[in-house]
């Protein structure tokens, strides 16, 4: 494994540095990420500027993510794990793989389990359209889409606007929350709609094809 060109891709939805493991909670919510999107590795030993500052102990560092991975994430996580040297500094590589047993939780500092994402190179909370699509995804073998004059609206603004949110989806059709949750989920599913995340706001575009 080269980990110097690893190094130069920078953080992003795959990948995250990590100069030590100290804390469980911080820790779950990256796993809980990577299992819930397309998976990634963590590089412990490499500071946020991407310098190789190397591991102390690499069995405490492992230790530490396998009780974050069992005790602090649910379902569990099992992550698999490589030591590289670089320049005589050790680099605990930790890879998990995209589960097939979505969502995943992570416990926080008041014991309350939530679902993250990966957007870019940040763990994202889920909302309850990306748990919802999350769930479904997992048994999806095909989406019907039937074209009720709310989803013609929807694409109609799409097509005009270029996104959209929630609230104004609801707006637009005068559906309820919970209407319009099922039909944005049904529409990701059904590869029509990309869910764009960040941590100020959830909207919605038409998936290029």
């Amino acid at each position: 494994m080269n980990i110097r060109k690893l190094i130069l891709q920078g953080e992003g939805t795959t990948l995250d540095f990590k100069k030590t493991i100290s804390n469980n909670e911080k820790i779950a919510k990256s796993l809980v990420a990577f299992a819930n999107n397309r998976g990634g590795r963590l590089l412990i030993g490499v500071a946020d500027d991407g310098s190789i500052k190397g591991v102390k102990s690499e069995e405490e560092e492992k230790y530490m993510i396998i009780k974050s991975a069992h005790q602090f994430c649910k379902p569990a996580i099992e992550p698999e794990f490589e030591e590289v040297y670089v320049d005589s500094k050790l680099v605990l590589v930790a890879t998990i793989a995209q589960s097939d047993t979505k969502p995943h939780y992570a416990l926080d500092e008041n014991k309350k389990w939530w679902a993250y994402f990966r957007v870019k190179d940040k763990s994202i909370l889920a909302s309850k359209i990306i748990v919802d699509v999350l769930k479904k995804d997992n048994t999806h073998t095909g989406q019907l889409i039937t074209y009720s004059d709310h989803e013609k609206k929807l694409m109609q603004f799409l097509a005009e606007e270029g996104r959209i949110t929630l609230k104004q989806f609801c707006k637009l059709t005068r559906c309820s929350h919970k209407q319009a949750q099922k039909i944005l989920v049904s529409l990701i599913l059904a590869g029509l709609l990309r869910p764009n995340l960040s941590e100020k706001e959830e909207y919605f575009s038409l998936l290029e094809p």
